[in-house]
């Protein structure tokens, strides 16, 4: 079973991003699923789940919002290289 949102927006948001009403949306949801990996409310399996793409592509467009794929506090780093 799947849920759904709906967003509502001014219709002229698309043409102000130059884009049609279906990229928009398109954006729209990546960038939300970026920001909740971001907080670490989603995996990124989830995340891409989220933006409709595989893990491997919402990895690869994580860079265009400027967020890590990989983000660990420096004692965190430390204890994954001992245990490893």
């Amino acid at each position: 079973m799947q849920h759904s949102i709906q967003i509502n927006y001014p219709v002229h948001f698309p043409d102000a991003m130059q884009m049609d009403s279906l990229q928009f949306e398109k954006a729209a949801k990546i960038a939300m699923a970026v920001k909740l990996f971001e907080l670490k409310k989603l995996s990124s399996g989830m995340a891409a789940m989220l933006a409709e793409m595989d893990r491997v592509n919402f990895l690869l467009v994580l860079q265009q919002y400027g967020v890590a794929m990989i983000d660990l506090e420096e004692d965190e780093l430390l204890n994954d290289i001992a245990n490893a």
